[in-house]
């Protein structure tokens, strides 16, 4: 029975007896047992275990849109915040770099960020342009777009990872009038440099070659910055809070990369959410070893230095190893992490390190229920920051009280306060149901609900500032969600919430799945494999891989031909993809299912996954560690054996330790795959001898037989080198 109904019943009992003349005291107690025989017991049971968390959250939510406000009424930006920390703190490390040992106080890095300012306006840029930035994370490029935003340039920070068409377009659709880019970067722009054209201005950090430099038509950056003054720009930036601050790059649901406005409020609401409900203190340092280019690292992490003024740790590429030994080091307080980086650690040997750290509190997304216990009673980390939220997304949640597994919550009790919704999708076409009045139709508690957030411009906690296209702007956008005539953001995610309001993470709708911490597209690798192929049909996916976060990418591709050639696709790939867009299983197929308006059908594909007693089609594991690709010919000439290695006996064919490797065993530990393993057919695992429980008492030559799974390749980029 619904809350309203039972409330008016209720009511509705203690009018009738008082006009039946029963005492008050009577009457209040019927009235209150009819609400509890009718259910109303589960709302008092929900705000007893809830009011305390919600009130918390009441307390984080205000204290964050009171500040907005002042920000917004006073016209300050994220470069004039930054000026007041600076002043609060002057020579307090701000920003120290591991790579180099180098640390950069407040005042140090105010001034380079001044360099840049004027460096900029030398350039001749004005309030509005744009300049891409592509390096790997370093505390250069926080003073870079930093100093671009004190002038109200505007930066594009371009993913480190991206080559060919993904990188070119990424440059393109931000509309840069210029491209910084690191030396180790050097051989992705040479493979991009002519299609910019001569009219883009190109500057080199770090050193190259006099011939490389021509070549790029680019100019060394460090010798213009030292000889730029480091006081203040004189004021020409007229951007207000509500104004762009750069854009942060996200695959989003469809298509190739695309360019998220991140406002100076919207940078600042992220950073201040994080700090307010996972309870951060100005004396925390904090390690962050995520790549700037995204919003977690550059604005949940670095956002913690430039607002509040925390000391920040900046690694340029993550190290299993060296983790815990860096967290003593620097005496961190407060580390970053995404789901597969707190397994990395786990997979790590046990050290006396781990436990020797200072560490209190770890901040990120994607942390499973199973790894969670296991990791903060492992490294005694006592408490998690869970959040979950988008770059561009104006319903981010967060877990404020360790609940093991949520990546945050919503009131049950008052829950317009922070007006998000589950609603309920149809689960082949993603479109929204509705009911008859054609608004959205809410998720009860258990039911699995596409995440959506109202949309109101004039606030900045629910203001969604989109995309630079503003076609994909539209597409992320519905209307008649919670009313007629409103709009809401469509996050992409499908969400469960319980009884009490938390939330979990269910799964990532749409065409997008997030592998190794980054959402890839599956129509730009469709796209790119396509071209790679002749034009030949590919559908991607994601499927799930027990023990392992995310989904592993897996390309379905039509080979008529029977001339489908692995090393020669692997090398293509390697080229044209970053590690994580890189497909983890490929399935041959000879057609391809389409609808009738010519699209390939994925339901099936994504069904099936790599599951080989589905289907006939020969499927290849990118395999991480043989030697050579293993070549069973599943289907081999009669009186023929498939074993390739004639004379070697069954027992031969078996592991040594006598049972299957698991899959999880594969990708996170980085087992060593024989030329003799292949897939247990008969008691079905996933993978290379994938067995669910072993040790495996089935396998045999027929098994080995039997099998229609190759691996193709022998290096994965997948499986973590510390």
């Amino acid at each position: 029975m619904r809350g309203a109904l039972r409330l008016s019943i209720s009511l509705g009992s203690l009018g009738l007896l008082r006009l039946l003349a029963a005492p008050w005291s009577w009457s209040l107690a019927a009235s209150f047992g009819i609400y509890l025989g009718t259910g109303g017991w589960r709302y008092l049971y929900v705000v007893a275990r809830t009011a305390k968390r919600d009130l918390n959250g009441l307390y984080v939510l205000l204290r964050v849109k009171i500040a907005l406000y002042q920000h917004t009424r006073k016209r300050n930006t994220i470069p004039s915040i930054f000026a007041q920390t600076v002043v609060r703190c002057p020579d307090k490390p701000a920003l120290v770099y591991d790579a180099t040992g180098e640390t950069w106080t407040f005042t140090q890095l105010d001034q380079l960020s001044n360099a840049v300012a004027h460096w900029a306006l030398l350039q001749g840029w004005v309030s509005g342009d744009v300049v891409a930035i592509f390096m790997e994370s370093q505390p250069l490029l926080v003073a870079l777009w930093l100093g671009l935003a004190k002038v109200g340039v505007e930066a594009a920070l371009i993913n480190f990872n991206l080559r060919r068409d993904s990188l070119k377009h990424c440059v393109g659709v931000s509309g840069a009038r210029g491209i910084v880019f690191g030396a180790e970067l050097v051989d992705a722009m040479l493979e991009v440099s002519v299609s910019f054209g001569q009219s883009m201005v190109r500057f080199c950090a770090g050193q190259l070659g006099s011939d490389t430099m021509t070549s790029l038509l680019a100019e060394p950056l460090e010798p213009m910055l030292a000889s730029a003054p480091r006081t203040p720009p004189p004021c020409t930036n007229s951007k207000s809070f509500s104004d762009r601050l750069f854009y942060i790059y996200t695959s989003g649901t469809t298509g190739l990369p695309k360019a998220a406005i991140v406002v100076h409020s919207r940078y600042y609401r992220i950073a201040a959410f994080g700090y307010y409900a996972f309870r951060m203190r100005p004396d925390d340092v904090v390690y962050d070893c995520l790549p700037l280019y995204h919003s977690a690292g550059n604005i949940m992490g670095v956002g913690q230095c430039l607002i509040h003024g925390l000391t920040v740790v900046v690694k340029k590429k993550f190290s299993a190893s060296r983790f815990w030994e860096d967290c003593i080091k620097y005496n961190c307080t407060v580390v970053q992490y995404i789901g597969e980086i707190c397994r990395y650690l786990l997979a790590q040997p046990v050290r006396p390190c781990e436990k020797q750290h200072g560490v209190r509190l770890a901040v990120g997304n994607g942390l499973r229920p199973s790894v969670w216990e296991a990791f903060t009673t492992r490294f005694c980390v006592p408490h998690i920051g869970e959040f979950y939220g988008a770059t561009e997304c104006n319903c981010s949640i967060a877990n404020m009280d360790g609940k093991v597994g949520a990546c945050g919550f919503n009131s049950r009790i008052l829950p317009n306060v922070y007006p998000i919704r589950l609603v309920k999708v149809d689960e082949a076409s993603m479109e929204l149901i509705r009911d008859r009045r054609g608004l959205c139709v809410p998720c009860r508690p258990g039911e699995p609900g596409l995440l959506v957030g109202r949309i109101c411009q004039e606030d900045p906690l629910r203001r969604f500032d989109g995309y630079a296209s503003q076609e994909a702007t539209k597409k992320k956008i519905a209307h008649n969600v919670f009313q007629k005539g409103d709009s809401a953001y469509l996050s992409g995610d499908v969400l469960v919430m319980d009884e009490l309001g938390y939330m979990y993470f269910r799964d990532r709708s749409g065409d997008t799945f997030r592998w190794k911490g980054e959402n890839v597209s599956t129509t730009e690798v469709e796209g790119t494999l396509s071209s790679l192929l002749g034009q030949a049909d590919v559908a991607v996916y994601g499927v799930n891989v027990p023990g392992v976060e995310g989904r592993a990418g897996m390309a379905a591709i039509t080979d008529g031909s029977g001339r489908f050639d692995c090393e020669t696709f692997l090398r293509e790939v390697q080229g044209a993809l970053p590690p994580y867009a890189r497909p983890v299983f490929l399935r041959i197929s000879t057609h391809m299912d389409t609808t009738g308006t010519f699209k390939i059908q994925k339901t099936r594909l994504q069904r099936e996954g790599f599951d080989p007693r589905q289907s006939s089609d020969h499927i290849y594991f990118l395999n991480s560690r043989a030697g050579r690709r293993t070549m069973f010919d599943p289907y081999p000439p009669r009186g023929q054996s498939s074993n390739p290695y004639p004379g070697k006996d069954t027992a031969s064919q078996v592991p040594s330790d006598g049972h299957c490797i698991t899959a999880s065993q594969v990708l996170s530990e980085g087992h060593c795959i024989t030329e003799y393993q292949s897939l247990c057919i008969t008691c079905y695992s996933t993978y290379i001898t994938v067995c669910m429980r072993p040790p495996c008492p089935c396998i045999s030559a027929a098994c080995i037989q039997n099998s229609n799974v190759r691996y193709w390749g022998y290096t994965s980029p997948w499986i973590l080198h510390p």
